[in-house]
């Protein structure tokens, strides 16, 4: 049934297609504001994010959130709603319809921290001294009571908490963002340990490739030195990524594991630039080619299967940290994290080779250059040198024997040219020297 020659009517109440782009949206009447007295309406044809609706299910599954979300906020409950009611029935259910599940794996354990300590309070009763109090333990050492994070990370968890009020203000459970009130923690530059080139020289020189598995260990060291991938892009590595013969890499893909049995292979990287194809060395071929190989033995080694793994399945993160810290005490220098070793990369082009910005950004999959100097900037400090060594002689000292120009200014400026102009003839006591 057509409602107008431009839109069709869908199974779903209040959703209906665009016939001329074959998108959908959704629109309906949410009842009198009390008020203005106006009928309140809402259309939209993208969700949260800004996505378009491609289906008329995800238009109706925004519509349904809409509703419930409306109708919540109208009724007299919110009054006595209490924090933990808030992030339970409204805050969650809608964040988790928002992000990657990845995401909200991550953040879901500081949901629960600030339920602990605010679930029973009123979600209209929290004031500018409980934000206080919350913001001065997350900045205080464990032994003192306080949450003992990073600044980093208490600066993160403190922006959470106060996006679950700005929600709240945005549905009108709330007149105001009490939070806004309180100073925000500002990050602090989070310097991320690194290899250098002479320091990875010595981690793999305690490798044994002749066990199969120590032999996978060392390429995956290798790979993430000399590639710079993020930890989940190599973990998501098939050997239908790699061409050998052309010695690339596609890098288009990361993996979210809960554990080695339940995993998703995402078809995106971090952000929309991070997808891109790495140049290989010739090195890093050869190391591959020989893996492959080795994994053969094995019944393993197939285009969709996992270039590190040692039994098809996916390695793990802590694999690699455990990896690392293993070989890092056996050669004597300081262990890093896995994504050390993408700094690491960053590292050796730029103190080995002094590459451009623009080459790195491209390399690592950054979005602008100014995200690349934001992380690596300090790395560049010393890359100059060699250019120091070019300029030394470069240009040969050469000056006039006597003045071409003449001074007009007053007679102090002519005795200072005066006093400054060379003998003409030598001093007494150098003659016939």
């Amino acid at each position: 049934m057509m409602t107008n020659k431009m839109q069709q009517t869908t199974k779903y109440t209040g959703v209906f297609k665009d016939l001329k782009s074959g998108m959908y949206f959704y629109q309906t009447e949410l009842g009198i504001d009390r008020i203005t007295g106006r009928r309140v309406r809402k259309k939209a044809r993208k969700d949260l994010t800004g996505r378009p609706f491609k289906t008329a299910t995800a238009a109706n599954k925004e519509l349904t959130r809409v509703k419930r979300e409306y109708y919540q906020a109208n009724s007299y409950a919110n009054y006595q709603m209490t924090y933990r009611e808030f992030m339970q029935n409204i805050y969650i259910p809608a964040y988790k319809t928002e992000v990657e599940e990845s995401t909200f794996s991550v953040r879901k354990g500081a949901f629960n921290q600030f339920c602990a300590r605010f679930g029973s309070k009123k979600l209209r009763d929290i004031n500018i001294e409980d934000v206080q109090n919350y913001r001065t333990y997350l900045l205080t050492d464990a032994d003192e009571g306080g949450a003992g994070f990073s600044q980093s990370y208490a600066s993160l968890v403190f922006g959470m908490f106060r996006k679950t009020l700005d929600r709240a203000v945005t549905l009108q459970y709330l007149e105001f963002n009490v939070s806004k009130r309180i100073k925000a923690i500002p990050k602090s530059k989070a310097i991320v340990p690194y290899w250098t080139a002479t320091e990875f020289k010595k981690v793999i020189k305690q490798i044994y490739i002749g066990d199969f598995l120590e032999h996978l260990y060392f390429v995956m060291l290798w790979v993430y030195f000399m590639t710079g991938v993020r930890v989940n892009e190599g973990m998501a590595l098939w050997w239908s990524d790699i061409d050998l013969d052309e010695k690339r890499m596609r890098v288009h893909h990361m993996l979210y594991l809960k554990s080695r049995t339940d995993w998703t292979r995402n078809d995106y990287t971090k952000t929309a630039d991070g997808k891109r194809t790495i140049a290989l060395d010739d090195t890093t071929v050869d190391i591959l080619r020989k893996w492959r190989q080795r994994q053969k033995t094995v019944g393993l080694g197939k285009d969709d299967d996992f270039v590190f793994t040692y039994d098809g399945l996916p390695m793990i993160k802590s694999t690699l940290g455990r990896v690392i810290q293993r070989y890092a005490n056996a050669a004597g220098v300081k262990p890093i994290q896995g994504k050390g070793l993408r700094h690491s990369h960053a590292s050796y082009l730029i103190n080995e080779f002094n590459v451009s910005v623009l080459v790195l950004s491209k390399r690592l999959g950054h979005s602008s250059p100014d995200i690349t100097l934001r992380n690596y900037s300090h790395m560049w400090v010393g890359a100059d040198t060699a250019i120091v060594e070019q300029m030394e002689g470069n240009i040969k000292v050469e000056t006039a024997a006597v003045s071409s120009v003449k001074f007009n200014g007053n007679q102090s400026i002519k005795k200072l040219s005066e006093i400054g102009a060379p003998p003409s003839t030598p001093p007494e006591q150098c003659k016939g020297a």
